[in-house]
């Protein structure tokens, strides 16, 4: 059995996360896409997160259950969950775009509409 210290790992992940972040936030535009198609495919970062948290509200469903915490702490993590996977399926959406732009030459720039920048939001 292989023991690990599940803070540190967490310390690991985060500041990983924290990296990748950075990174977008400079790479240039293929690159930057790039990660954002990995972090949202399926069994990505987005998706594994939300298993994590599916995971969560099952033990504090769990825990709640024997009376160990309060019954808000399992809703909490199960709306969270399920928000989480809302926000899936409203990126799975997405993905080809920012596939596209992945592959796209350096020199590729594409001019977009002020009016196609207007958030549009959908539930």
């Amino acid at each position: 059995m292989t023991l690990y210290d599940p803070a540190a790992l967490i310390r690991q992940i985060t500041q990983e996360i924290g990296r990748l972040t950075a990174h977008v936030g400079t790479a240039p535009p293929a690159q930057a896409a790039q990660v954002l198609v990995e972090v949202m495919a399926p069994e990505g970062i987005l998706d594994q997160v939300t298993s994590l948290i599916a995971a969560g509200a099952r033990f504090a469903q769990d825990r709640a259950a024997a009376g160990a915490l309060p019954a808000e702490v399992w809703l909490a993590l199960g709306r969270a969950s399920n928000e989480l996977g809302a926000v899936n399926g409203d990126l799975a959406e997405h993905t080809e775009d920012l596939h596209r732009l992945a592959q796209a030459p350096p020199a590729t720039t594409v001019a977009v509409a002020a009016s196609a920048l207007v958030a549009r939001r959908h539930r």
